[in-house]
């Protein structure tokens, strides 16, 4: 009967202990719990696409040799320099020279060839002159042989044919006469294509400008010799104009539809540290980049660089304007995530909680659109308020709601009070939250 009597006694201080328990837990999280919040606010709200790119010259220039040879003098550049690194340089600057003695030889001896096919067409006409003077003797001789013929005067037979001959001869040389000249011009207008040609090729020697900019690479130096085979060998690069320079963004491609040409942006670089720079979507280029399953398209960005701080090659982070909403109220994004426990909602609350509709009204019968509960404080509890939700980016949402009034705030999440944390810590079995040490 003793032993019976005490476990009924142990059973009744277990009991207690978790009615005690559950009801210390019930206080503290309840009773003893303060809400944090934040006020509803008016004001403008935009979203933004967050992109990683690269500063880029607007036209970037090669200049490679066409000719093989050795590097042997470099140009002047605008400031009067030679030509270097980061030298400002015009249109036909010359920005070096290669060996041209080996190229000036061929055009001497194109040249030489071309006087002497010139003296061959002189040569060519004067033979001509002699085949017309010797048709015009045989010619005659012909006709008179033949008019004797016609009168009834007997020629012998060999004399009559060695007119005959010599006219035919005569004729045959004649024409012999202008193919020749014929021949001869067109030797001189090899002669003349072989000289170009070589006068090209020797051009090649003066590597020149073909735009306005600036030298941003520099790949020889004086006495290397550059090989043109299949494969132009880079010598120079220019960056044409370095005021209106470029931003080559990576998008990915679930945020490449809200991309469009016009959009305005807002970047940074590391090199200026504090400086916001604007620029403008010029052009969303088609051709997609795929990296270990990744699909990346290139936005390119327009910007001024009127100051010329901007330098090529920087890495920028950018953010594109993508929509924006001007006046309307909005919560930060905790006030939408935040969820209250049971015990701290308004009693009798809960119950109307049901989605708005479009119109504003409560009706699960018309098309649902999206929703968002909200928790307004109500002393030491808080009750729901439902709202349409719009807009919203990385720090705040777009609210709509006639319920909303000017000053009202929002629970964005709750704290325990000092006594509260304190009664929990001696509370066996339960574990403790991590704790930071106050500094000294």
């Amino acid at each position: 009967m003793k032993s019976f009597l005490k476990w009924i006694v142990i059973l009744l201080i277990i009991a207690g202990a978790g009615w005690g328990v559950k009801k210390w837990l019930t206080k503290s999280k309840n009773a003893d719990a303060t809400f944090v919040t934040a006020a509803i606010r008016k004001g403008n709200l935009s979203a933004t696409v967050s992109v990683t790119g690269t500063v880029e010259p607007r036209n970037v220039v090669d200049v490679g040799a066409q000719v093989s040879g050795t590097i042997v003098k470099f140009g002047t550049d605008a400031d009067g320099h030679e030509v270097d690194y980061d030298s400002p340089v015009n249109k036909g600057t010359v920005l070096a020279i290669i060996d041209p003695a080996n190229y000036a030889a061929r055009v001497a001896s194109d040249k030489a060839a071309l006087a002497e096919a010139m003296a061959n067409v002189a040569v060519a006409r004067a033979k001509d002159l002699t085949y017309v003077a010797a048709y015009e003797d045989a010619a005659a001789d012909w006709k008179r042989a033949q008019k004797l013929g016609n009168q009834g005067l007997a020629l012998p037979v060999t004399q009559y044919d060695s007119y005959k001959s010599a006219y035919m001869q005569a004729k045959a040389n004649l024409a012999l006469g202008k193919a020749s000249i014929t021949q001869a011009q067109m030797a001189v207008k090899v002669a003349q294509a072989a000289l170009k040609n070589d006068e090209i090729t020797l051009s090649y020697c003066t590597i020149v400008s073909p735009v306005k900019g600036v030298v941003i690479d520099r790949d020889v130096d004086i006495g290397q010799t550059v090989a043109s085979s299949f494969n132009t060998p880079s010598l120079f690069l220019l960056a044409e104009n370095l005021k209106n320079i470029q931003v080559w963004a990576s998008v990915n491609e679930a945020n490449i539809g809200e991309i469009h040409k016009g959009q305005h942006v807002t970047f940074t670089v590391d090199a200026l540290p504090g400086k916001i720079l604007h620029g403008v979507v010029s052009q969303v280029r088609l051709n997609a980049t795929v990296v270990q399953n990744v699909v990346t398209y290139t936005v390119v960005i327009d910007t001024n660089n009127a100051d010329g701080k901007l330098l090529p090659y920087l890495t920028a982070q950018a953010e594109i304007l993508v929509a924006q909403r001007k006046h309307i109220w909005m919560v930060p994004n905790a006030a939408l995530r935040w969820v209250p426990l049971s015990s701290q909602i308004t009693p009798g609350a809960a119950a109307n909680r049901s989605p708005v509709t479009s119109a504003g009204s409560t009706s699960s019968l018309l098309t649902q659109v999206p929703t968002g509960t909200l928790w307004i404080a109500d002393g030491k509890y808080v009750r729901p308020m439902v709202v349409r939700t719009g807009l919203s980016n990385n720090y705040y949402t777009q609210v709509i709601s006639k319920n909303i009034r000017q000053g009202m705030n929002v629970v964005v999440g709750d704290v325990q009070s000092r006594r509260s944390r304190a009664s929990h810590a001696v509370i066996p079995f339960i574990p403790q939250p991590f704790k930071h040490k106050k500094p000294k």
